[in-house]
C-alpha cells in the first residue's frame, strides 16, 4: 500500500512535489472547444460563416442552457505517489491542484482564483489543509470547504460551483501530446534533477519544442532566482501557448480532435452534461486571451496543526480584494483601434439608444442632440434601469459595426466610458445603445468655456 504524502509549503527539492494544471485550456477542452472546432477549422477557410450559421441554429446559448449569465465551475487536480512498480497512482488521493473558474457569457471573460492546497481551513467540521477535502468527501467536501473561503453564495443546487471537473494523474500531459506538443519560449538555462520526484528539467534559451512530460516538468520548475513566483509565470505562459495552439492549426483534422475526445474521457470526471460543454465550448471558441484572468488567494504567514504539519494562513483583507474581483462585474478587453479603422467608421450607419443613468434631467436629449450633431441616428431617447451610473456605458449589440462602440466613445469625448458588448439585441433594435454617467456631466461642465471678466 502506498503512503499518502503530507504536501508541505516547502521551498526545498522535492518536498511540494507541484503538478501542473493546465486549468484554463483543459477546461475549454472539456467545455467542448474541441466540439466547436470540428465545424470551425475544417470550414473557416472560406465557408465559416454559413458553418456557423447552423451551428448557432443548432447550439444553444449558454445563458439560455444554464439559465444564468455566469457559471462558476470548481477544477480540482488530484494528487498522487509511486507504487512499488514506480508506476503513479492516487489511491487515498487528496487535491494536488484546486482553482475557482468564473465563465462570464454576456462579456467572455474568464477568471480564475488558484486555492493553494495547504491553506488552513475547516474541512467536514474541523480544521486541516484544505487539501484533504476531497478525501474525506470527493468534490463535494472540497466545494464546501473551498465556498467558505471565497465567502460565495450558495446556488439552487445547494453547492458553491455550478459544475465541477477533477482532473486524473495525467491531465496536462495528455492534452499536450495530444495536440502535438508546444513551442515554448525559454529565456534563461534551466538544469535540475530530483530523482525522488521524477523531475528533470535541461532547456536552453530559445524557442523549445516540448512533449508533454518536457512541459509538464518546465512549469513545475522553481529552483530559480524567484522560486513560486517566477514558477507560476511559466505555469501561466504554458496555459497561454495551449491555449493558441488549440485555436489556431492543431485541431484542423479529426485525428487530433479524437485524441483530445479520448483525454477527456480518460483523465477528466465532471458533472457537465454534453449539451453544455457543446454549447459553451462553441461560445468561447473565439476567446481572446487577454480576456482570461488567474490570481490565487494570498497568505500571510503559516502555523503548525497536529493533524497534517504545516498550514498556509489566508489574508484576510487580500481574499476579499480577491473574491470582490471573482464575483463583481467584469469588462472585455477590447483592442486599440488605430485613427484610421475608427474613421472608416461611418455614424450614419449606427443607430443609437440614449438611456439616462443620472437622474439628472434633460441629460438625454442633450447627447442625443449631439450624437445626432456627429451624424448618429439617434431612434429613442429615455431612462436606464437606475440612476445610479457614475461611468457611461456604451453597450454594443451590432455583428456588422464591432468598432461602433469605440467610434461613438470618440466622439462623445469620453475616454473612460465603458464598452460593454452584448450578445443580445438592443429593445428598440438599435446598433447601440449609450447609459449616460455622471462622467458626461463632468466632461460637460470641462467643455463648458469660462465667462471671461472684464477688467
Amino acid at each position: 500500500m502506498s503512503k499518502r504524502l503530507e504536501f508541505r509549503h516547502d521551498s526545498g527539492d522535492g518536498v511540494a512535489r507541484d503538478r501542473l494544471t493546465l486549468g484554463i485550456g483543459i477546461l475549454l477542452i472539456v467545455c467542448g472547444l474541441f466540439t466547436g472546432f470540428v465545424a470551425y477549422t475544417m470550414f473557416r477557410a472560406h465557408t465559416l460563416n454559413p458553418i456557423a450559421g447552423v451551428v448557432n441554429y443548432f447550439v444553444p446559448a449558454p445563458s439560455s442552457l444554464f439559465g444564468k449569465d455566469r457559471i462558476y465551475v470548481l477544477m480540482l487536480g488530484l494528487d498522487y505517489d509511486y507504487d512499488n512498480l514506480d508506476n503513479p497512482t492516487s489511491k487515498d488521493s487528496r487535491t494536488d491542484k484546486i482553482e475557482a473558474f468564473a465563465l462570464d457569457f454576456p462579456t467572455k471573460v474568464i477568471k480564475s482564483v488558484a486555492v493553494p492546497r495547504d491553506l488552513d481551513a475547516i474541512v467536514n467540521g474541523h480544521e486541516d489543509k484544505i487539501n484533504d477535502a476531497f478525501h474525506y468527501g470527493g468534490w463535494r467536501s472540497t466545494d464546501a470547504a473551498v465556498g467558505r473561503v471565497l465567502s460565495m453564495p450558495q446556488n439552487e443546487r445547494n453547492t458553491y460551483f455550478d459544475r465541477y471537473l477533477t482532473l486524473r494523474i495525467n491531465a496536462s500531459k495528455d492534452v499536450i501530446d495530444a495536440i502535438g506538443g508546444l513551442d515554448v519560449p525559454v529565456t534563461e538555462t534551466l538544469d535540475y534533477d530530483d530523482n525522488w520526484g521524477h523531475l528533470h528539467i535541461h532547456f536552453k534559451p530559445g524557442l523549445v519544442h516540448m512533449n508533454g512530460d518536457e512541459a509538464v516538468s518546465y512549469a513545475r520548475f522553481r529552483h530559480d532566482a524567484c522560486s513560486d513566483p517566477c514558477r507560476i509565470k511559466r505555469q501561466q505562459q504554458i496555459e497561454h501557448v495551449a491555449i493558441e495552439k488549440l485555436k489556431t492549426d492543431r485541431l484542423n483534422d479529426l485525428t487530433h480532435i479524437a485524441q483530445l475526445i479520448d483525454v477527456v474521457r480518460r483523465d477528466v470526471d465532471t458533472n457537465l452534461t454534453v449539451d453544455e460543454m457543446r454549447s459553451l465550448g462553441w461560445y468561447f471558441r473565439d476567446l481572446n486571451i487577454a480576456d482570461v484572468h488567474a490570481t490565487q488567494v494570498p497568505y500571510t504567514s503559516d502555523k503548525d496543526l497536529a493533524c497534517c504539519g504545516d498550514v498556509l494562513l489566508a489574508d484576510a483583507d487580500g481574499v476579499q480584494k480577491v473574491v470582490s474581483d471573482f464575483l463583481g462585474p467584469y469588462r472585455m478587453t477590447l483592442p486599440t483601434p488605430s485613427a484610421n479603422d475608427l474613421a472608416a467608421v461611418k455614424p450614419a450607419e449606427i443607430s443609437i439608444a440614449v438611456l439616462n443613468g443620472t437622474g439628472v434631467a434633460g441629460l438625454g436629449k442633450r447627447l442625443a442632440d449631439q450624437l445626432r450633431g456627429a451624424g448618429y441616428v439617434v431612434k429613442s431617447v429615455g431612462n436606464a434601469d437606475s440612476f445610479g451610473y457614475d461611468v457611461t456605458v456604451i453597450r454594443t449589440h451590432s455583428t456588422t459595426q464591432p468598432l461602433a462602440g469605440e467610434r461613438l466613445r470618440s466622439d462623445i469625448r469620453l475616454a473612460q466610458a465603458r464598452i460593454a458588448p452584448a450578445p443580445e439585441t438592443s429593445p428598440s433594435g438599435t446598433d447601440v445603445t449609450v447609459v449616460i454617467g455622471r462622467d458626461y456631466i463632468t466632461a460637460l461642465a470641462a467643455a463648458t468655456p469660462v465667462p471671461q471678466t472684464k477688467m
